[in-house]
C-alpha cells in the first residue's frame, strides 16, 4: 500500500455505465484522497469530459459501455499521456495493443485492488 497521501488531490476520471458501480468507485477514490471527474456513463459523456478536462491525472475506464467500446476515450487520453486503468467484467482480451500494459481490474474489485492499479498506472505515467 502506498503512503496515505499518495493519491491526495489526484483527479481521476471515472467512466462506468453502471451507476451503482460508479458510486462505489467514487467512494473508494474519495477515501484515497482523490478528486473525481465524472462519472460518465455513456461514450458521448466520456468523450466530452476527456476532451474538456485537461487536469485528469488518471482515467478509470469501463471497457464496455452498454455494448459500446470505450477505446476512443482512451485514444484521447493516451495522446495526452494520461495513465489508464481499465475495469471489466469480461476480461481484458479486447484491449488494444497500445494499452496492453495498462492495469486491468476485474469486476468486482475491492479498494486494495483499486489502490494497486492506480499506483501501477501512476508509476508508468509518461
Amino acid at each position: 500500500m502506498p503512503a496515505a497521501d499518495a493519491f491526495q488531490g489526484r483527479r481521476i476520471l471515472i467512466v462506468e455505465d453502471d451507476m451503482l458501480i460508479a458510486i462505489m468507485i467514487e467512494d473508494m477514490l474519495v477515501d484515497l484522497g482523490c478528486t473525481v471527474a465524472g462519472p460518465a456513463n455513456t461514450l458521448s459523456e466520456a468523450l466530452a469530459l476527456a476532451e474538456a478536462d485537461h487536469a485528469i491525472d488518471v482515467a478509470m475506464l469501463d471497457i464496455d459501455l452498454n455494448g459500446v467500446p470505450v477505446f476512443p476515450v482512451a485514444d484521447i487520453l493516451r495522446a495526452r499521456g494520461v495513465p489508464i486503468v481499465y475495469s471489466t467484467g469480461f476480461g481484458g482480451a479486447t484491449i488494444p495493443p497500445a494499452d496492453r500494459g495498462c492495469p486491468v481490474l476485474q469486476k468486482p474489485f475491492r479498494a486494495g485492488g483499486l489502490d494497486a492499479a492506480l499506483s501501477a498506472a501512476l508509476r508508468g505515467r509518461t
